[in-house]
């Protein structure tokens, strides 16, 4: 994961077949261009625009008033976990009006972070309810904004959270803490893929995105 020694790997040197996905979601200034930044080690590509009077009617900034800019496409970025495998980071816009977006967004993924802001949790459902009917294996990450001190079960009944889901705190501006998400995920994948292989039929599907869980993990801690 050090920057430094990311760039004595072979750059690009994975192909589609072994380029692995992650979305982060989350509602309108969550944090998730942050997260992809802190952790990407190339200069991430983002499509972040100033906001501007002409949006104040349509994206709801109010808790967020610092905000001066926001996404208006996705952010990217990358890890190389070794020769063969590369992590690619996505990071949706939060408006409501690119929620269209995200549908096609989740198609290939490896799993998902829902970013969420504690001051702004009713944000977070609709992420978590396409998520689930995409039947992507996520994790909830509140991010710390210095929010209510909601206790996490006030924060999983909030978002009514199934209980195998992880939920996990971070500040996505840390690269360590943004990692721990990350590892959080892929250990939740694994999990996932592990109670799959149980059920005979579902085991030789699930095989590939075991192994890419696997691999992650192991590469990023």
């Amino acid at each position: 994961m050090d920057s430094a020694t990311s760039e004595t790997r072979t750059p690009l040197g994975a192909s589609a077949d072994n380029g692995l996905k992650i979305v982060v979601v989350g509602g309108f200034g969550a944090g998730k261009t942050t997260m992809v930044r802190s952790v990407s080690e190339i200069r991430p590509l983002n499509t972040e625009e100033t906001m501007t009077q002409a949006g104040e009617a349509v994206d709801d900034n109010s808790s967020v008033s610092g905000k001066t800019a926001t996404t208006v496409a996705f952010d990217f970025g990358r890890i190389t976990l070794d020769a063969r495998n590369v992590l690619y980071l996505f990071g949706a816009p939060g408006q409501e009006r690119f929620w269209f977006l995200w549908d096609r967004l989740f198609s290939g993924t490896l799993g998902a972070v829902v970013l969420v802001d504690t001051r702004r949790i009713d944000d977070s459902w609709y992420a978590i309810d396409r998520l689930e009917k995409h039947g992507t294996p996520f994790v909830v990450a509140c991010n710390d904004f210095g929010g209510p001190p909601f206790t996490p079960e006030q924060i999983r009944e909030a978002l009514d959270l199934d209980p195998h889901v992880p939920l996990v705190t971070c500040n996505a501006r840390s690269r360590e803490s943004s990692k721990l998400v990350l590892i959080t995920l892929v250990e939740y994948v694994q999990a996932v893929y592990a109670d799959a292989r149980a059920v005979p039929p579902a085991a030789s599907a699930d095989a590939p995105a075991d192994r890419a869980a696997r691999t992650t993990r192991q590469e990023l801690v």
